[in-house]
C-alpha cells in the first residue's frame, strides 16, 4: 500500500503561505503553512540576509523525522515565535536528503564547537556573510527542559548578541575556523597500522553486546557494513572467523525477531531506543532496508541459515511493494509520525488485537508469536511487535493467516506519509543491494525490478553525461560523491547479472565523471561534493561510514572492479591513493570504515574475476555453471557478440561451446574450457590463493 495521507503530522495555520509550497521536497512542503517566512536553501535568499545584515536561521531535518516534527508543531507553527523568528533573522528550511553537503558541513561543526554528536532538527544560526555558524544546536523546547533552553530565548540571545556583541561573534567565529581547518587539515596525517584489521576487530568486539547483538548501550542501530566486513572474514575463514560468526549471527537474529523490523510487511525501522532492539523510532528508510536485503542474503548462504533468506526477500518485497513509484524508482522513506502520533499506525491495543483476531484459536497463536498475552513493551499501554515464537521456514498455515489477518487490519488505519523523493544514491544502493541479494539467493525475481530501476535512473538522472542527485527532480542539482559511487557499484552489480555493452560504457563514463569532479588530487581519495556545489566552509572528505557505506570507500572499490575488468590499471591506482588515504584518515579508529577496510582487502588481495565468453546457445549451461558464486567472487557472462569491448576484455575471446578466463588481479590461469570444470573449481576454492598454473595477464 502506497502511504501518501498524512502528509504534515503537525498542525498548522491555514491562512500563511510560504516559499515553500511549490518545492519537490515533502518535507519542505510541511511547513509551506508555518506562520514562519520560510525560504528554501537558495542564492536570492542568502542574498536578503546579506542585504539587511540579518543572521540566517537555518532548520535542517527529513519528512520521516520525529522529532523534527516535534519541533515544528512546538515551534514553527506557533504566531508567536515564528513573529520573533521573522522579525530578526532570514529563516530557510533544507531538506537534509536534498542537500547532504550542506548538512554534513553544519553537523561537523556542531560536533567541533558543541563538542557532542548531532542530529535531526539541527538548528543553525549563521554570520549571512560567511555562513559560518554563530550558534548551533539540534532540538529545541518551547519551555526549559531537560538542560535545554526554550528555543524563544535561543531567538532571543543570538538576536541580541548579533545587535550588540558583533565584535565578539567575529572574534568567536575566526577561533572556531582556525580549529576546524586545523581538523581539517590534519585529516589523514595520522599513522595508520601495517595491517589495520586485527586492531579494528578488537574494536568490534569491544563495543559487542554478547547478550542482545549490535552494539552495547542504546540506542541500536542497524550497523550493516560492519556485519558485511564480519561476513568476509567467516567467509576467508579468517583467524577471527569464529568470533565474527557469533556478532553476526546474534546481531542478525536479534534485528530479524526484535521490534526493528515489521514481521507483517518485513521492512526494517530506522534504529531502537532501548537496549534490547523492542523499541523503534518507527521511519523506515529507503537505505537502510537497501542495505538489509544483501546482508541477509549473503548469511543466508554463507551460514547455511535460509531463514535469513526469507528476511532479505520478504524486505525486498516491502521495498517493492510500499515505496514502489511509478517510474520504476523507490521513494525514500516512510515517517516516523501518523495521526495518533509517532507508532500509532504499528502498535496495538488489546481492543485493537481483538478487533483483527475473533476466533480464539487465532487468538492463541498470534500471543505465541507475538507476545499477547504478556506485559504491554510501548508505554504501558499497548504491543509493539515482537517475534517470540518462529514460524517453521515452509510456514505454519495458522501463524501465516494469523499475520494475514493482522496486515488486513491494520492497513485500515490511517498510515503514515511517504516521501516520494527519487534520490539517485539511495536507488542505487537499493539496485546493488537487490542483485547481490539475487546473486546469493539465486532468484531473479529480486533482479528484475533492479534492473528496471537501473534504465529508469540513466533516463531520469543521467543527463548529457551529468549525474543529478534527484532523479525526479527538475532541478538539475550535480550528484554528489556517494551517488556516483553507489550508482557506479550497481552498473558493474548490472553487468555481473546479466551483460549489456551499454552498461560498461556507461560505467566508464561514470567513473571519469567521479574522478574529474570529485578526487582530491593533492591528497588522494574523493572529496563529498563537487566545486559547483559551493561548499561552506570547504569541500568535505571523510572515510567513516554513517548509516550509509563510506562514499569513498565504495568508489575505491567500484574503480578497481572495473580497472580489473577493462585491464585498465590507472583506475586501481586512484583507488590504491583513496585507500591510503583514508587508512592515515581513520588512524587508531579503523573500526569506523569497515567498508574502507573491506576494500582495503580487496586491494590486498583482489577478488577472483571470471570472464565467460559464451554463445546464446551456451549460455544457460556456463551460467549453471556460475550460479551461485562463492562470496567474493565476480563473473561477467559476455556474448559472443559483444561490441566495443575495451582491448584487454576483447583479448579474452570467445570459441565455440564457450570459454571462462579467471583471474585475480592482473594474473590469470588457463583458460577453463568446460562449465562442468569450472563448476568442479569453484567448489574447491576460496578467495585470496592462486591456481597453481597461474600466468601473468
Amino acid at each position: 500500500m502506497h502511504a501518501r495521507g498524512f502528509a504534515a503530522p503537525f498542525s498548522q495555520p491555514a491562512n500563511c503561505m510560504n516559499r515553500l509550497a511549490g518545492t519537490d521536497s515533502l518535507y519542505l512542503r510541511q511547513h509551506a503553512t508555518n506562520p514562519v517566512d520560510w525560504w528554501p536553501w537558495s542564492d536570492e535568499a542568502l542574498a536578503v540576509a546579506r542585504r539587511h545584515d540579518r543572521p540566517v536561521l537555518l532548520s535542517i531535518g527529513y519528512a520521516a523525522c520525529h522529532w523534527c516534527h516535534v519541533m515544528a508543531h512546538e515551534s514553527f507553527a506557533d504566531s508567536e515565535v515564528a513573529a520573533e523568528m521573522n522579525a530578526h533573522f532570514v529563516c530557510i528550511k533544507l531538506d537534509r536528503e536534498q542537500r547532504p553537503d550542506l548538512d554534513q558541513a553544519y553537523q561537523r561543526a556542531q560536533f567541533l564547537l558543541n563538542d557532542r554528536a548531532g542530529g535531526w532538527p539541527l538548528t543553525a544560526f549563521l554570520d549571512p556573510h560567511t555562513l559560518f555558524p554563530i550558534f548551533i544546536g539540534t532540538y529545541f523546547p518551547p519551555q526549559p527542559r531537560h538542560g535545554l533552553p526554550a528555543f524563544r530565548q535561543v531567538l532571543a540571545a543570538v538576536a541580541s548578541a548579533w545587535r550588540d556583541q558583533r565584535d565578539a561573534i567575529s572574534r568567536q567565529m575566526l577561533q572556531w575556523r582556525d580549529e576546524l581547518s586545523r581538523e581539517l587539515s590534519d585529516a589523514g596525517t595520522a599513522d595508520a597500522p601495517a595491517d589495520p584489521l586485527p586492531l579494528a576487530m578488537n574494536q568490534l568486539a569491544a563495543q559487542f553486546d554478547c547478550d542482545r547483538g549490535g552494539h552495547r548501550g542504546a540506542p541500536k542501530f542497524p550497523h550493516c557494513s560492519e556485519l558485511e566486513l564480519l561476513l568476509d572474514l567467516v567467509a576467508d575463514d579468517a583467524p577471527d572467523a569464529e568470533a565474527a560468526r557469533i556478532m553476526v549471527q546474534t546481531t542478525l537474529d536479534a534485528m530479524a525477531r526484535g521490534g526493528l523490523r515489521d514481521p507483517l510487511d518485513g521492512g526494517f525501522f530506522r534504529y531502537c531506543v532501548d537496549d534490547d532492539w523492542t523499541i523503534p523510532h518507527f521511519e523506515k528508510m529507503l537505505y537502510d532496508n537497501a542495505q538489509m536485503i544483501p546482508l541477509y542474503a549473503g548469511a543466508a548462504r554463507l551460514l547455511d541459515r535460509m531463514d535469513y533468506g526469507r528476511v532479505a526477500r520478504d524486505c525486498a518485497h516491502w521495498v517493492r511493494s510500499t515505496l514502489g513509484l511509478p517510474q520504476g524508482l523507490w521513494a525514500s522513506s516512510l515517517d516516523a509520525d501518523s495521526p495518533g502520533g509517532e507508532g500509532a499506525y504499528y502498535v496495538w491495543t488489546p481492543a485493537l488485537v481483538a478487533a483483527a483476531l475473533p476466533d480464539a484459536n487465532e487468538m492463541a497463536v498470534a500471543s505465541r508469536r507475538f507476545g499477547f498475552d504478556r506485559p504491554f513493551n510501548f508505554e504501558g499501554r499497548a504491543w509493539h511487535l515482537r517475534i517470540l515464537h518462529e514460524a517453521p521456514l515452509q510456514g505454519d498455515a495458522a501463524e501465516s493467516a494469523v499475520c494475514g489477518a493482522l496486515l488486513r487490519a491494520r492497513s485500515e488505519r490511517p498510515p503514515p506519509a511517504r516521501d516520494d523523493k527519487a534520490l539517485t544514491g539511495w536507488n542505487a544502493l537499493a539496485i546493488a543491494g537487490a542483485l547481490r541479494a539475487a546473486r546469493m539467493l539465486d532468484d531473479a525475481a529480486l533482479a528484475a525490478p533492479a534492473r528496471s530501476a537501473l534504465d529508469a535512473l540513466r533516463d531520469l538522472a543521467w543527463r548529457n553525461g551529468v549525474l543529478v542527485a534527484q532523479a525526479d527532480s527538475t532541478s538539475g542539482m550535480r550528484a554528489f560523491l556517494d551517488d556516483h559511487a553507489y550508482l557506479l557499484d550497481a552498473i558493474l552489480q548490472s553487468l555481473g547479472w546479466q551483460w549489456r555493452d551499454a552498461d560498461l560504457v556507461w560505467a566508464t563514463s561514470l567513473a571519469q565523471a567521479l574522478c574529474d569532479h570529485f578526487e582530491d588530487a593533492e591528497r588522494g581519495g574523493f572529496f563529498f561534493s563537487a566545486l559547483e556545489h559551493h561548499a561552506p566552509m570547504g569541500r568535505q572528505r571523510s572515510f567513516e561510514d554513517t548509516s550509509q557505506p563510506n562514499g569513498n570507500a565504495v568508489a575505491a572499490t567500484a574503480l578497481m572492479q572495473l580497472g580489473h575488468l577493462r585491464g585498465e590499471p590507472h583506475w586501481i591506482d586512484v583507488a590504491h591513493r583513496a585507500l591510503s588515504a583514508g587508512l592515515s584518515s581513520l588512524g587508531t579508529h579503523p573500526a569506523a570504515g569497515a567498508t574502507l577496510l573491506r576494500a582495503w582487502r580487496h586491494l590486498q588481495h583482489p577478488p577472483p574475476q571470471i570472464v565467460v565468453r559464451a554463445a546464446p546457445s551456451d549460455r544457460e549451461n556456463w551460467r549453471a555453471a556460475v550460479r551461485l558464486l562463492p562470496r567474493g567472487f565476480e563473473c561477467y557472462v559476455i556474448p559472443d557478440g559483444a561490441a566495443a569491448l575495451p582491448p584487454a576484455l576483447a583479448a579474452r575471446a570467445y570459441e565455440p561451446g564457450g570459454i571462462a578466463y579467471w583471474c585475480e588481479g592482473f594474473t590469470c590461469r588457463t583458460p577453463i574450457t568446460h562449465p562442468n570444470e569450472l563448476q568442479a573449481t569453484l567448489r574447491n576454492r576460496s578467495p585470496g590463493t592462486l591456481p597453481p598454473d597461474a600466468a601473468r595477464q
